[in-house]
């Protein structure tokens, strides 16, 4: 049987606490949404996968992010998508350097997507409708700046039973080079 995947960047534990008060907020404010008991991470892509597979998506995952190297984040502003998602943005700085980790990863990723994600955001609501969007901006006028460094990826498993992803791994950036297999001579 295949089980639904996603690949994450996790923000600290920190800003996962502060996005869940602005969520519960904002559910105060609008009632329930889309995304609403969702842990605040950034979506890499999502794939399916059998339980003997995994294993040989972990490994590989491993020396895809082995290679990698720890980058600042700064997420910085408010903003919507046309679909009605309500998110913080990364700083321009920062969108490039997590572009190029998405596109790294995505491009080294052997299983087939069923989704990639090439625009970094931390989504706070989906799916809302224009009159929901204005009372989220009302609500969170204010300048926002949350920072964090990302060293790592997580996999996480869809929980049909609570209807959310579940962290089940977690796969370091470890700035080493990639090994070389340049062909040596015999004598």
């Amino acid at each position: 049987m295949q089980n639904r995947y996603s690949l994450v960047i996790s923000p600290s534990e920190e800003i996962i606490a502060f996005v869940k008060k602005m969520k519960d907020d904002l559910a105060k404010e609008i009632g329930w949404f889309n995304s609403k008991n969702s842990l605040a991470h950034i979506t890499i892509n999502e794939f399916m996968a059998t339980e003997n597979e995994i294993e040989l998506i972990k490994q590989q995952l491993f020396q895809i992010c082995d290679c990698l190297s720890p980058k600042s984040v700064c997420l910085d502003s408010f903003a919507t998508f046309p679909n009605g998602a309500f998110f913080i943005a990364p700083n321009e700085n920062s969108k490039k350097e997590l572009k190029e980790i998405m596109k790294h990863i995505n491009q080294s990723f052997r299983p087939k997507t069923i989704f990639k994600n090439n625009e970094p955001h931390l989504s706070i609501a989906r799916r809302l409708n224009p009159e929901k969007i204005a009372a989220a901006y009302h609500l969170f006028s204010e300048e926002i700046q949350l920072n964090f460094i990302c060293d790592n990826i997580a996999l996480r498993l869809f929980n049909p039973k609570i209807k959310q992803f579940e962290i089940i791994d977690r796969f370091h950036f470890n700035s080493n080079s990639k090994p070389s297999f340049e062909q040596g001579t015999l004598f």
